[in-house]
């Protein structure tokens, strides 16, 4: 029960009162009858020491209630807090009962679906998913209901003028101190323009290869650059190598179907470009990446491919003994460049012993010791054209 300032000041009065009359009897300011003088001593102290009792409970009371007040006041402010990240938060935020009906939403939802806060309160969510839709949302909340783990689904919702969007939906449950579901919390994520852009890589991807020139090499054959030039790569594999002061050859980097390279790309004065087998390249201008952002879109992530390869070949490098190069090598030969086959995984690019001392940085002799062990060890064989195969980890 709620006791408020008022009470506590009426009832402090009251005790202030009944001492006062006690202290004026023990005190002699009222007249007494001779029976009840030797009597009244005695019941005065007890009531003395009750009333002081009284006092302390009733000082203490006023504390309480203090601390109580000031844990309200903090408990509203950190409830007005959070409910201001809420409100505020840049991702569409909503909260739902089990049967779907919106029980609170933030302005990033009222933004998203074009309507109020307070119009959103006590519509079912399920009006705003488009028809086809629905059934997926309606699987989502039986699932989230039964605590049942669910991951993110996307959907068409509409919004109030009529419009469609893209969304990306994740939910979690609610539960109450009982560990029973009572309420579900949604995220909804506008993806409409994340999916224009993603279709838009996708077809240039095709278009490539499309009203450009292909060029065409075969194996062994050298590839002239270009200063302007970025090439895809159609089909087929490439072999990126400089040469250092002794003349021999050094490995930069292997280049497959749907990877890119160029001059540009490079900062060695000696760089040459070779294939490994056939292969079809396609020439891109960089003035037309630059004046094309979805051509830009599709070109970007395959250079970031090249740069994070070129970090996996110097992480190679790095390894002391020629014996973990070696291998490191084949592991990612096998991720890359590589086909399943009943006894292991085929490397499709078929190497020299020079190729392979060259990317490991060591000796031609060192690398056919290293074969031969492997393949004592069981851990690689050659099939007929001479493709290594992986049999198992090291």
């Amino acid at each position: 029960m709620d006791i408020n300032q008022a009470d506590i000041e009426k009832f402090v009065y009251r005790t202030e009162r009944m001492y006062k009359r006690w202290s004026d009897l023990l005190h002699g300011s009222v007249s007494l009858s001779p029976s009840k003088a030797e009597v009244l001593p005695q019941a005065l102290m007890e009531l003395g020491s009750a009333s002081q009792t009284l006092q302390l409970a009733t000082e203490e009371l006023c504390q309480q209630n203090q601390e109580l007040t000031e844990a309200r006041n903090l408990l509203e402010i950190e409830r007005q807090r959070y409910k201001d990240l809420f409100d505020f938060a840049p991702d569409a935020y909503l909260v739902t009962g089990l049967d779907g009906k919106i029980q609170d939403a933030n302005r990033a939802c009222s933004q998203v679906f074009g309507i109020s806060q307070q119009n959103l309160t006590g519509k079912l969510i399920i009006n705003f998913v488009k028809l086809d839709d629905r059934h997926k949302l309606r699987c989502q909340i039986a699932k989230l209901s039964k605590m049942e783990k669910v991951g993110e689904i996307i959907i068409c919702c509409q919004k109030r003028d009529g419009g469609f969007f893209n969304a990306a939906l994740t939910a979690t449950s609610i539960c109450n101190g009982q560990g029973k579901v009572t309420g579900l919390r949604w995220l909804i994520r506008d993806i409409t323009e994340q999916r224009r852009v993603e279709s838009t890589q996708q077809s240039c991807n095709l278009d490539l290869s499309k009203n450009r020139p292909l060029h065409k090499y075969c194996r062994r054959e050298v590839v002239p650059l270009g200063n302007d030039i970025i090439w895809y790569v159609n089909s087929g594999i490439v072999k990126l190598s400089s040469l250092c002061e002794a003349g021999t050859e050094i490995l930069l980097g292997l280049v497959g179907e749907g990877m890119v390279f160029g001059a540009s790309l490079t900062g060695q004065q000696i760089y040459q470009v070779t294939a490994i087998s056939d292969v079809e390249l396609v020439p891109v201008m960089q003035t037309e990446i630059g004046a094309s952002p979805a051509l830009s879109h599709v070109i970007l992530p395959k250079i970031k491919q090249r740069l994070q390869q070129t970090e996996y070949f110097l992480a190679i490098a790095g390894r002391l003994k020629v014996e973990d190069r070696f291998w490191n090598l084949l592991q990612y030969l096998k991720q890359d460049f590589s086909e399943n086959t009943p006894i292991g995984t085929r490397i499709n690019i078929r190497f020299t012993h020079e190729e392979l001392a060259s990317a490991c940085c060591t000796t031609r002799v060192t690398i056919t010791r290293l074969v031969q062990c492997f393949q004592q060890k069981g851990l690689i064989s050659f099939d007929s054209r001479r493709h290594i195969i992986i049999h198992d980890a090291m």
